[in-house]
């Protein structure tokens, strides 16, 4: 595990502390010939070696690393697109990670056991998350379909594609585990942030149907959050 850590911080400062946008901008123009390039591959190598205490032991793991992340970065520039920027730079991570796990089993190898990753606890949480993101969304959608008063709402079609998804998700995803750690305050302080932030500006326009929908969409968002992270609290223990 100590391994793993030394590893993961070395890849989170080279990739992200100690990489300036310009060097992912010039990358992404020259790609392989571009220098910055091979400076950010440079800074990885002293990284790697000042955590891994210039340990000859390791050198099949600082092997592993390097080669892997060098390719890696070299697939994402050739591969990726305009539109798919987002997905390759999540993929890109997820292979960096993949790689610091497998160097680290090379070196101390260790199991994976499926039985505790398919525990009842585990189970559970991974179902309560998908109800309080997806399928709360849908519930919710569905139950104040009946009203539409955002349609024609120059506001509101002027508003970032899916931001209300996803404030709906990253939302109830706080107040679950705002209940599951027991910090009931933290979700009278989201209802109190966001009443100000959406509120305000509802009463402001002097919408009231449009006031009163968001209404019902919030009080049921806040609600089906609050019974997913009661269930989780009661039988995930």
């Amino acid at each position: 595990m100590m391994l793993f850590l030394k590893l993961l911080v070395a890849h989170l400062l080279g990739d992200f502390v100690f990489q300036p946008k310009n060097w992912v901008k010039n990358k992404e123009k020259k790609k392989i010939k571009s220098s910055k390039l091979y400076i950010h591959i440079g800074v990885h190598i002293i990284l790697l070696l000042l955590l891994l205490q210039f340990n000859s032991k390791y050198w099949n793991v600082f092997l592993l690393v390097i080669v892997s992340h060098y390719l890696v970065d070299i697939g994402k520039l050739y591969f990726q697109k305009k539109k798919t920027k987002r997905l390759f730079f999540f993929l890109d991570q997820a292979l960096h990670l993949l790689f610091l796990g497998f160097a680290t089993y090379i070196y101390s190898p260790f199991k994976v056991n499926i039985n505790i990753i398919l525990s009842k606890q585990n189970l559970l949480l991974f179902a309560c998350l998908i109800f309080v993101t997806y399928t709360s969304s849908i519930i919710i959608n569905t139950l104040i379909s009946k009203w539409n008063p955002e349609k024609g709402n120059k506001s509101i079609e002027q508003s970032l594609a899916n931001a209300g998804k996803y404030i709906g998700f990253l939302e109830r995803l706080l107040i679950f585990v705002f209940i599951i750690i027991n910090q009931w305050a933290g979700v009278g302080f989201l209802l109190a942030a966001k009443s100000i932030f959406r509120f305000g500006d509802l009463t402001a326009s002097k919408d009231r149907k449009l006031t009163e929908y968001v209404l019902i969409g919030t009080l049921l968002s806040f609600g089906l959050a609050i019974l997913t992270g009661l269930v989780y609290s009661h039988y995930g223990r």
